[in-house]
């Protein structure tokens, strides 16, 4: 399978970044509707705006392609844009909003700089860890990691094959998520920088193919240690764990809960915090901002001085709000 005929990728899952559109507003064309005796229906009560007939016309053979070009020329404007924003700019975005929220707003000012936004299509839980983990390695140069992730990666490939997987189906994804992270190493004849990162991590063709890589991975764990998620699974869905990785785990868009975060941190191998932007307060109502650390057991030590097993630091922090995922940046 080559990287440019993988016909079930959403074309419109492109880019790391928040890109947002606002609504054209078209007048429609007045419509006369008949019955099912041919005659014309009553009116609707509402005055409709006549277009042009060039006009309506001109839309008529307005094609697909054309559509399509217009929007991609769209994408590339936005893309452009600036992809790193300080924290204060989420106040600016709720300053109209729930106090409650404001509150919370002020208190993650305390503890984290900045907020790199990712687009709401589903995928934004995979792009943003994407992000995050290449953003890490680069500025890292951690290379025992990199090995430690690269023998996950090689165990991972081995689970989807022993659950009847076929290797055509995946293995390009692997191998492009390979090439990633081999160039973000310096000292490689092919080492990015950062700049180059956010490039390729809004080129369609390579980001789309790494949420795919995540997205077998998530999969394929889940069913390997599929009577610990089972539970979780029929409280979320009421669906097997087959049906449920089918639906909600493999296909492109799909979004993301604890069950696929956790799933793909046991998985790679890598610690993830969640913060929590929600309306939630104490009965008293003090606020506070939750967080959760998703922590693989391989990044847990036994810490002698307390006699029991800790948790290591996470290095990716993502911020949750109902629905969509974008990356914190600590102070």
């Amino acid at each position: 399978m080559s990287r440019g005929t993988c016909c079930f990728l959403d074309i419109n899952c492109y880019s790391i970044h928040c890109l947002n559109f606002e609504e054209e507003n078209f007048s429609s064309t007045e419509v006369k509707m008949q019955n099912q005796d041919g005659q014309p229906a009553e009116p609707e009560t509402d005055t409709i705006t006549s277009l042009p007939t060039s006009e309506v016309n001109d839309w008529a053979n307005y094609r697909d392609d054309e559509v399509m070009q217009q929007h991609s020329a769209i994408q590339a404007e936005e893309a452009g844009k600036i992809p790193f924003e300080p924290l204060s700019s989420l106040a600016e975005e709720y300053k109209s909003g729930n106090p409650i929220l404001l509150e919370k707003i002020k208190v993650l000012t305390e503890q984290y700089a900045a907020i790199r936004r990712t687009r709401g299509d589903g995928n934004c839980f995979f792009r943003s860890f994407m992000f995050a983990y290449l953003e890490h390695i680069l500025q890292s140069q951690d290379r025992a990691e990199i090995d430690r992730i690269t023998v996950n990666v090689e165990q991972c490939r081995k689970t989807l094959l022993s659950l009847g997987y076929a290797e055509f189906t995946f293995e390009d994804f692997f191998s492009l998520f390979l090439e990633q992270l081999e160039s973000v190493l310096s000292g490689k004849e092919a080492c990015i920088s950062h700049e180059e990162l956010v490039q390729r991590s809004r080129d369609q063709s390579v980001s789309d193919y790494v949420v795919m890589f995540f997205r077998f991975i998530t999969s394929g764990e889940i069913r390997k240690r599929l009577e610990f998620y089972e539970p979780f699974i029929q409280g979320l869905s009421n669906t097997s764990v087959e049906q449920f990785c089918k639906s909600s785990v493999e296909p492109m868009g799909e979004e993301s809960d604890h069950v696929h975060i956790t799933a793909l941190s046991d998985a790679l191998g890598v610690p993830i915090r969640i913060v929590y932007l929600d309306r939630s307060h104490d009965d008293k109502g003090s606020v506070s901002v939750n967080h959760h650390d998703f922590t693989p057991s391989a990044h847990k030590v036994t810490d002698a001085n307390i006699g029991g097993v800790v948790a290591l630091e996470p290095f990716i922090t993502l911020l949750y709000r109902p629905g969509h995922y974008d990356i914190l940046y600590p102070k």
